[in-house]
């Protein structure tokens, strides 16, 4: 982790260095967590008997647990203090990996999810991303982007590492019969939610807000407040249609599509966190020499036309490809934005920022997987990954007209 060894109130300091990595580790843990649940959550609830439209409803309702905790998070984290809420957060995702574990109950399952704490995909979860984007956004100016590239980086490949152990489970049963059904292995979720309570435990005072501000006390949103809620508004266009396809969504539909198996998408997910922890690092780079907006927006166009090739592959293998391939550019986009959002305000206005724009992403997701769903069945297998795309490009081509002229208080473009 860079850093500049001074005292241990700079936030340059070696304390802070220290609570960078605490951060990057906790990222690591429930990375693997989210990544192991999402193959087995995707094939378990397909082969539990329920609808179509019953398990879109279980995914609606994580995606919906995320908006309304990071609103929470994003009303009372600097009042409360991150650290104390970040171990709460962590060990109320043990405890949601319980329940997931132990029944197919579509109401039990809705519920537990709107706590926020479970997650469609590896890199996600709401009220612990917004919190953890507070405390990384600290990080001096000139390798912020780098922090959050090798954040995202660790997310992909810890995910990536828990879809691959996913498929162990089924692959052994072969020999095993006796091994317990997928779903039970989610309990796993607990174990890690502790070591990840201990870490968090760990952090120092250099967390808090008043650590970053100067001592000022915590406010939402002045100066920014337009801008952020601009770029809120297209966020939320990027996030809807990303909800068409989160991850558990895609294991889903390639079962529905080829009949793949859990063995075969702990793989491809293993896989596409490879190439994105690779798209991570680059993309910090590319942020840093040609800007972060156009590192964003110049990624992402294409991948979003792959995307809406996926369903066009008449062979499990070619969709395959082009899947990863999309996976390959689609996430270059997120450390450069989780930066640019850093680097627009103040920082005591960091955890309102990332509270803003993390809540529009998660309040416009949770009807993309009913809706892909219902479009399945009465439209057809592919539309909700064309419809996705087609959207996706929308948001791009708009994001660039409306911040292209926009220059930042600090000094990344």
């Amino acid at each position: 982790m860079p850093s500049v060894t001074t005292g241990a109130g700079n936030p340059e300091g070696p304390s802070a260095a220290r609570d960078l990595r605490r951060i990057l580790a906790v990222q690591a843990v429930r990375a693997f967590l989210y990544g192991f649940g999402t193959v087995i959550l995707g094939t378990s609830l397909a082969a539990s008997g329920l609808s179509d439209t019953q398990v879109g409803l279980v995914f609606t309702a994580m995606l919906a647990g995320m908006a309304l905790a990071a609103i929470v998070v994003g009303m009372i984290g600097d009042r409360v203090g991150r650290r104390r809420l970040y171990t709460v957060l962590v060990l109320g995702m043990g405890a949601a990996g319980i329940a997931f574990a132990l029944t197919t109950s579509v109401a039990v399952l809705a519920a537990v999810a709107l706590t926020g704490t479970m997650s469609t995909d590896a890199n996600e979860s709401g009220p612990i991303t917004t919190l953890e984007q507070a405390m990384i956004g600290q990080a001096p100016p000139h390798l912020r982007v780098r922090v959050f590239g090798r954040y995202n980086a660790i997310a992909y490949l810890a995910g990536a590492a828990g879809a691959l152990a996913a498929g162990g489970p089924a692959a052994f049963r072969h020999v095993l019969p006796s091994l317990p059904p997928d779903q039970r292995w989610l309990l796993v979720f607990p174990v890690g939610a502790l070591a990840c309570a201990w870490l968090a435990a760990g952090l120092t005072q250099n967390v808090e807000v008043a650590a970053a501000a100067g001592a000022a006390a915590p406010r939402p949103l002045q100066r920014s407040r337009k801008r952020v809620f601009t770029l809120a508004s297209l966020f939320a266009v990027d996030a809807f249609a990303g909800g068409f396809v989160v991850v558990t969504f895609i294991v889903f539909w390639f079962e529905r599509r080829f009949a793949a198996g859990a063995e075969l998408m702990s793989l491809v997910i293993f896989a596409a966190g490879l190439l994105q922890a690779g798209s991570s690092i680059v993309a910090a780079r590319l942020g840093s020499r040609f800007g972060l907006l156009n590192t964003m927006v110049f990624s992402h166009l294409p991948s979003n036309v792959l995307l809406m090739l996926v369903p066009l592959s008449p062979w499990l293998w070619l969709g395959i490809v082009v899947l990863l391939a999309r996976f390959a550019l689609s996430q270059m986009d997120v450390p450069t934005r989780q930066a640019y959002i850093a680097a627009m305000v103040d920082p005591e206005e960091r955890t309102a920022a990332a509270a803003v724009t993390n809540t529009a992403r998660y309040v416009a997701r949770p009807a993309g997987p009913l809706i892909g769903t219902v479009l399945m069945q009465n439209v057809a297998l592919g539309a909700p990954w064309v419809i996705a795309g087609g959207l996706k490009i929308v948001y791009d081509l708009t994001l660039w007209r409306v911040f292209r002229h926009l220059r930042l208080p600090e000094s990344l473009r």
